[in-house]
């Protein structure tokens, strides 16, 4: 059976670099998926240019965060049985129409767009060390600073979808974080029973578990990677 390459959909802003060593850990090829040129891309342009770059073959998606609302409208415009796996990691999982805003908790829904209107989409200093990077430590918080890329408002704001395609792929896996300040576990386990993972796991650290963790994170991948290869596609 042909070995599914490995596509890493990545988290708002966040730099490749926080993958190599669990993209060091796969036997699979693996890819970060490239951002769009468009200044106002929208989240279908964003899983447009990942498919655009992805290798042929089959794909095992990796989302991060809120390239888990990529990843829904990836498997939405993907040929069928294309992407024949989902491994999850802290990631936000939208309803049908949904944008990474609407699947924020109240007040943060009504709130973030405002605070994006006026001060932009790279979170403060103070916010990263507290949130993204809370169990990092001080080297790589500050790299992790420099290196951060603003997403378009649109990112966060476009809707994608239906996600029937993402909830019947045929392997799915969700990574629980269990210290995650980002995305509290109550949060991460409504995103999980959205995807409707036949396995889910818990992972110890915060929301940057490639980085703290990269071995187990690489692990996760690799199990789905084996459940895939005995399960059938399935068209779409």
């Amino acid at each position: 059976m042909t070995t599914a390459s490995v596509l890493i959909l990545p988290g708002a802003g966040l730099p490749e670099w926080l993958w190599d060593d669990v993209r060091a850990g796969l036997d699979a090829p693996s890819m970060i998926a490239p951002r769009p040129a468009a200044a106002a891309s929208t989240v279908s342009d964003y899983a447009r240019a990942a498919l655009d770059a992805a290798p042929d073959g089959p794909l095992l998606v990796v989302a991060h965060s809120a390239g888990g609302v990529v990843a829904s409208e990836l498997a939405r415009l993907a040929s069928p049985g294309r992407v024949v796996g989902v491994v999850a990691v802290a990631a936000v999982i939208p309803l049908t129409g949904g944008s990474f805003v609407s699947s924020l908790p109240f007040p943060q829904r009504m709130l973030l767009p405002l605070v994006m209107r006026v001060a932009g989409t790279r979170p403060p200093e103070a916010a990263v060390r507290k949130g993204l990077a809370s169990d990092a430590d001080e080297q790589a918080t500050r790299r992790l600073l420099a290196d951060l890329v603003p997403e378009p408002r649109t990112f966060f704001t476009s809707s994608a979808g239906s996600n029937d395609a993402l909830i019947s792929t045929p392997v799915r896996r969700y990574v629980l974080t269990t210290d995650d300040v980002e995305l509290p576990v109550a949060l991460q386990q409504r995103f999980a029973a959205r995807l409707r993972p036949q396995e889910t796991t818990r992972m110890p650290g915060g929301h940057l578990p490639m980085l703290t963790r990269p071995e187990a994170v690489a692990a996760a991948i690799a199990a789905t990677a084996g459940n895939q290869q005995h399960e059938p596609a399935a068209g779409r």
